[in-house]
């Protein structure tokens, strides 16, 4: 009932900007912490940003100053701001949110299927 669609990956070169978005969609009563994951092959699946409902922000230190997560509640859509990207950037950047559906008692975690992002001369 409940799905996350990202979407604004590509190849872009060194320095360069994306914007990712994520949407939420289906019986959505509430939508708590949504958070950008990121995995590049061989590697561990690692956390870039969380962002809570009323707006509070963590990034990893690896992205701070670099990266901007946001989210427009009204719209169920959470955003992540790439700037001066570098080739190890180069992953699957994944959004997931806490979810309560309109039929639900509790919050459950939801996963988008993921966009590439190569960051690449």
């Amino acid at each position: 009932q409940v799905q996350l669609v990202e979407s604004g990956g590509g190849l872009v070169q060194p320095g360069g900007s994306l914007r990712l978005s994520c949407a939420a969609s289906g019986t959505i009563f509430s939508i708590d912490v949504m958070a950008w994951h990121r995995q590049a092959p061989g590697k561990e699946r690692e956390l870039v940003a969380t962002i809570t409902s009323g707006g509070t922000t963590n990034y990893a230190s690896s992205m701070k100053g670099r990266f901007t997560i946001s989210r427009d509640n009204a719209k169920n859509t959470m955003y992540l701001q790439m700037n001066n990207l570098k080739p190890e950037d180069t992953a699957a950047y994944v959004c997931a949110a806490a979810i309560k559906e309109y039929t639900g008692s509790y919050y459950r975690d939801y996963w988008g299927q993921g966009t590439q992002v190569t960051v690449s001369s």
